[in-house]
């Protein structure tokens, strides 16, 4: 198969590194200065299981625009740009793609499949969920979380799915990728806490006061998800309705009821965290913004994400726990 990754970033990379150390033909389209260092050095790509392998240079193709690619009628695209990228993204795709090119998003965030179906009608627009933490340094890129991909039931994702697990891409189909979307969602309201705690994740969920306002930005979208309708999927080993309840317990108890929560490489950051370090725009709007959107659309307020959305517009903060918690007033 010939994999087109778009947007060589941390998730594009550590997908399409495994891809290519399994034998598949990958393209990687990014900006220069990320294909660089692996056009120098190969791709490395580890995870905390210990898979460790380094893809040469020239076991896979690095172009800086999809045009480069030479996408073919059979070629799968991986979409892994930023959430605020996807519409530039899918102008793009659709001028450089035959109609029905399959384009699996495996962006965060619950909108980026109809974005690129506004922007590129003719193509095959499928969502899909990464699960865990990948962190990018130059040329190493490395899973530090665990999880499966998941993406949307179609006869293009019920073929790739095989390659993918053959390639240590665990991956499931589930019958209801938009209720598997806004699970994540609910675990995607920690990248604001994180980026603003300027701390490594394990470090701060280990800290109470930070639970305690992800577990209040939780609370909030669940109480908008269910005036919508929407039932959001178990993502991890707790139940959604329950994920805000296990965050608030006392550091004894939380540490032993949510070990797997924990099992994260000690400088593993979020993605956002990346993006505030590096001044490129975040993603907050596809996170916090989208549950602010669908509490307006029915008749709500969503005060605490949009706290959220304020204080990552601003400079650059670090606030600690309990003055998190003060501002946000929880």
């Amino acid at each position: 198969m010939h994999f087109i990754v778009f947007g060589a970033g941390a998730i594009g990379c550590y997908v399409g590194g495994r891809l290519a150390a399994h034998g598949q033909a990958v393209t990687l389209v990014g900006r220069a200065h990320a294909l660089q260092p692996i056009a120098a050095q190969g791709l490395r790509v580890t995870d905390l299981d210990g898979f460790d392998c380094t893809v040469p240079a020239a076991g896979m193709q690095l172009v800086s625009t999809l045009a480069e690619a030479a996408p073919r009628a059979d070629s799968i695209v991986l979409l892994c740009v930023k959430s605020g990228a996807t519409e530039s993204a899918a102008r793009e795709l659709a001028a450089a793609c035959a109609p029905g090119t399959a384009v699996v998003s495996l962006q965060n965030g619950v909108d980026n499949v109809a974005r690129i179906a506004a922007q590129a009608p003719a193509l095959r627009a499928l969502a899909g969920m990464v699960p865990y933490n990948v962190v990018l340094r130059g040329a190493h890129v490395h899973r530090a979380t665990a999880g499966h991909l998941q993406l949307q039931r179609d006869a293009v994702t019920e073929r790739i799915a095989p390659v993918f697990e053959a390639a240590g891409l665990a991956t499931v189909l589930p019958v209801d990728i938009r209720a598997v979307q806004w699970g994540k969602l609910l675990l995607n309201l920690n990248n604001p806490v994180n980026a603003l705690s300027d701390l490594p994740l394990r470090q701060q969920l280990l800290d109470r006061d930070y639970r305690r306002v992800f577990a209040a930005l939780q609370s909030e979208a669940l109480a908008v998800m269910a005036r919508a309708g929407i039932q959001p999927a178990k993502v991890t080993a707790v139940a959604p309705k329950l994920l805000p309840h296990v965050l608030r317990l006392p550091n004894w108890l939380f540490t032993r009821l949510a070990q797997r929560m924990l099992q994260i490489d000690a400088t593993a950051r979020s993605s956002m965290w990346d993006d505030l370090e590096a001044g490129r725009v975040t993603e907050i709007d596809a996170l916090c913004g989208a549950l602010m959107r669908l509490a307006a659309q029915h008749g709500m307020a969503a005060p605490l994400n949009a706290r959220m959305c304020a204080l990552l517009a601003g400079p650059r903060l670090r606030i600690s726990g309990a003055e998190m918690r003060r501002m946000l007033g929880v």
